[in-house]
């Protein structure tokens, strides 16, 4: 084959091709690789080809001449970078002698491509290592929180019921040595009769967002223990935190707390905590039992005005009333149950702040069933002043006007009456009636036998 022959075939191999004398010098350039023309690499035919490269690269450049130059040299790939323009390009050589003539032949490959690749792998190396290093860091804090917590917690595998991890303040509790814990039944915590409780309310942390804690006996007659259980996952593992407080254990301030809600759960008197929307975020039992539905958790999440008010009539003024004096007493209302009922009702409320913002507490009382428990007043008493107003939205203007004009016309009565000792003729000249029309009057108001007629 001759020489001109090989080097065809060899410059066919490499993006660059470079005919160089034994002195380095160049000869002729072929370029395969279009972008390489764009660099002015074909403009180097003539000059020498160490000068087309970079200080760093210039000692490989003379290792390859020489190497090429001596026979049977070490001949290998090297890099080395030449500098253009807009930058240095990484070019990749194989410098070989061509033939028996003096002349070498240099075989090119572009490594920008490359080059570019391993920089987004270092760059995607170091992201992993920042993000390693990071993880570390959580997982000690982690770590440290779960072993230096007073509070004894357990994580429990949701599916199995087997205990994963326990934290020291948990071995204490049930004083066992660190680890004994871990692969162990959760409710072989507590004692055996309270068990099936513990699967309950595992069961009914599963499936809610909060399950109020239950008091159960810890096991060996370590006593009551308030334990709460919560559903998370980790890598799609549904997995449980438990925490028990021994009750000996807990706070003042926990034990004020836990007594309030069961004061709140089992008060005659409807309660209802409703965020800005009045979206109800939690009610006790009475309240349930109005609405006339199976349990809590089916009106937690609910709007309030479902069941509560005249619908667009008092939750807005209540609401209006909230925002401008944080307070509202005694709002005569009604509330719709959920199977056809209806109640008449007085609603107090106030705003209170919370972490996540402001949050509304009403109470509800159920006014009819105080009334009914009330003696039956008769039928022919007018109302007070207080009475016709609370009759606002609930009766006509007719209705209320009218009874209105019955209890001022019986007052005025009753006070010529007095004026004059009942009198009733004299009462009737200072009221400006005829005798006949008094009489009439204080028949339908109930006044006929009350007062005995003086003349």
């Amino acid at each position: 084959m001759s020489a001109s022959t090989a080097a065809s075939l060899l410059a066919a191999v490499g993006d660059l091709t470079i005919i160089l004398t034994a002195e380095g010098v160049v000869l002729d350039v072929a370029i395969a690789q279009g972008e390489l023309l764009g660099h002015g690499f074909d403009a180097w035919v003539g000059g020498r080809w160490i000068d087309t490269v970079t200080v760093e690269s210039r000692t490989k450049v003379r290792e390859m001449l020489d190497a090429a130059s001596e026979p049977g040299g070490n001949q290998r790939w090297r890099q080395i970078n030449h500098s253009v323009a807009g930058g240095d390009v990484p070019v990749r050589y194989l410098v070989m002698a061509l033939g028996d003539s003096s002349r070498l032949i240099a075989i090119g490959r572009d490594m920008r491509g490359a080059a570019a690749m391993q920089q987004q792998l270092l760059r995607t190396q170091q992201s992993l290592e920042r993000d390693y290093i990071r993880l570390r860091q959580v997982e000690t804090r982690y770590r440290m929180l779960f072993d230096i917590a007073s509070e004894p917690v357990l994580i429990v595998d949701a599916q199995t019921r087997l205990i994963r991890e326990a934290n020291p303040a948990a071995h204490r509790m049930l004083d066992l040595a660190d680890g004994a814990l871990a692969g162990t039944p959760v409710n072989a915590i507590v004692e055996a009769d309270d068990r099936d409780n513990f699967i309950a309310h595992l069961g009914a942390a599963e499936v809610a967002d909060y399950i109020a804690p239950v008091t159960l006996r810890l096991r060996d007659r370590r006593g009551p223990a308030r334990i709460s259980a919560q559903l998370f996952r980790e890598s799609r593992v549904p997995l449980m935190l438990v925490r028990a407080l021994p009750v000996d254990a807990a706070s003042p301030g926990d034990r004020h707390q836990a007594t309030l809600s069961e004061v709140v759960e089992r008060m005659p008197d409807a309660f209802v905590l409703a965020d800005r929307d009045f979206n109800i975020l939690t009610a006790n039992a009475a309240f349930v039992e109005l609405t006339e539905m199976p349990s809590a958790e089916r009106v937690t999440g609910a709007k309030l005005a479902t069941w509560l008010g005249r619908p667009g009539i008092d939750l807005d003024l209540i609401r209006g009333q909230l925002r401008e004096h944080g307070t509202v007493r005694n709002v005569a209302t009604i509330l719709r149950g959920s199977a056809g009922g209806q109640e008449e009702v007085e609603v107090s409320g106030v705003v209170a702040p919370t972490a996540n913002g402001e949050c509304y507490g009403f109470t509800i009382r159920n006014v009819a069933r105080r009334m009914r428990d009330l003696p039956p007043a008769p039928r022919d008493v007018p109302r007070s002043v207080e009475q016709l107003t609370e009759l606002v939205g609930r009766t006509s203007l007719k209705e209320i006007v009218r009874e209105s004009t019955d209890l001022i016309e019986r007052l005025c009565i009753e006070a010529a009456l007095e004026y004059t000792s009942n009198n009733r003729a004299s009462a009737a000249e200072i009221l400006g009636v005829s005798r006949q029309s008094l009489y009439s009057k204080m028949h339908r108001h109930g006044l006929g036998n009350l007062v005995p007629d003086s003349n």
